[in-house]
């Protein structure tokens, strides 16, 4: 009996080695997928305020790899461009040189996406098969890579509302495609931060966890405000603060009809959502700090909540800023890195009140 305690105890070490081992190939991988969207998403909003996104004008998901090579090539390219209305409106009279600028931050872009359709799918496909990928893993995984495919339909889908009638693209898709693309990152966020090592700490009520997952969401929510706000440009008009147009609560906020369009199309409307959106955020962070550090001092859930708030707070200061200086593209892209930053640790900082994946077990070694 003794013999075969001892055997299952050694089969069940070797059994949680494996599974430690395997678990940071997989984090290892996953940290690049999450370096690699950070950067996806910053080209992105780079490309967003260079106004770069329509200078390719055509969905080629293979042969669009390739950048024109040749004069020639350059020139069919700039043809292109010219028959929408962002260059008859905005650009009339553009060089091929002025144009290539504007290619090259999209084309990155489109080649970013790609890469990491690649840095996902094949190392998946080669973990799956040496079975290192544990089965409550699978599905979720399947289900990144399947809205990283649905992704590429989305930000053509984008692109496509602004090359017929429309000089920039449409803010309703530009905000999709923004929060489709966190979505990716937050869920792979999710699954990194399963399966690091957690602290030993006691666990925290339900309601901290609760306020945690709440902050993430309205995190994600805030940068769908922030798209909408790109999208109509609504961050180079009021440009104060704390006042707006000479008030905290600016009138006219509900000039189009019917009421409910005002809330997507107005963009004093959609600056004011986004700022009382950063206020609210701002203040329940705050509040999640000063209950965890009087309900468990010293404990590193405690110690993420400052953290937290020392995020949000360092991205508030970006996001005025950004308004003050009339959004200049360093600080645009600066606050979307930011947004990202928030999200992705409130994310992390949620995860941690649930804990990581279980570890195998002694009755499931026998089974």
């Amino acid at each position: 009996m003794a013999h075969a305690d001892l055997a299952t105890e050694q089969t069940l070490r070797s059994e949680i080695d494996r599974t430690e081992r395997n678990r940071r190939q997989i984090r290892g991988w996953l940290a690049v997928v999450l370096f690699a969207l950070f950067a996806l998403v910053i080209v992105g909003g780079a490309t967003r305020l260079t106004e770069s996104g329509l200078s390719i004008t055509e969905w080629k998901p293979i042969h669009g790899v390739v950048p024109p090579l040749s004069a020639e090539e350059w020139e069919e390219e700039f043809r292109l461009y010219q028959r929408i209305p962002q260059y008859e409106q905005m650009n009339k009279g553009m060089t091929v040189e002025a144009f290539k600028t504007i290619f090259w931050w999209e084309w990155a872009h489109r080649l970013l996406a790609r890469s990491i359709g690649v840095i996902f799918a094949l190392p998946l496909l080669f973990f799956w098969l040496a079975g290192r990928v544990e089965r409550r893993l699978r599905l979720p995984l399947l289900g990144i890579l399947a809205l990283g495919g649905f992704q590429g339909f989305i930000g053509w889908w984008m692109v496509s509302s602004g090359l017929v009638e429309r000089t920039e693209v449409s803010q309703y898709r530009l905000a999709t495609h923004l929060v489709i693309a966190c979505l990716i990152f937050a869920a792979c966020m999710w699954i990194y931060r399963g399966l690091s090592p957690h602290s030993g700490d006691a666990a925290p009520t339900k309601r901290s966890q609760t306020m945690a997952g709440i902050i993430a969401a309205m995190s994600l929510f805030q940068i769908y405000l922030g798209a909408l706000v790109a999208g109509l440009d609504a961050g180079l008009s009021y440009n104060t603060w704390p006042l707006m147009d000479g008030a905290f609560m600016p009138g006219d906020l509900f000039v189009q009809q019917p009421a409910w369009i005002n809330l997507f199309e107005n963009p004093k409307m959609v600056q004011f959502l986004h700022r009382a959106g950063a206020y609210l955020l701002f203040a329940l962070v705050l509040a999640h700090m000063a209950v965890s550090l009087r309900a468990a001092p010293g404990t590193t859930h405690a110690r993420r909540t400052v953290l937290l708030f020392a995020l949000v707070t360092v991205q508030a200061v970006i996001g005025v800023t950004t308004l003050l200086l009339q959004v200049p593209i360093g600080w645009g892209v600066l606050h979307q890195a930011g947004a990202l930053v928030v999200l992705g640790f409130a994310i992390a900082h949620w995860r941690g009140f649930v804990g990581e994946y279980p570890r195998p077990t002694a009755i499931e070694v026998r089974d």
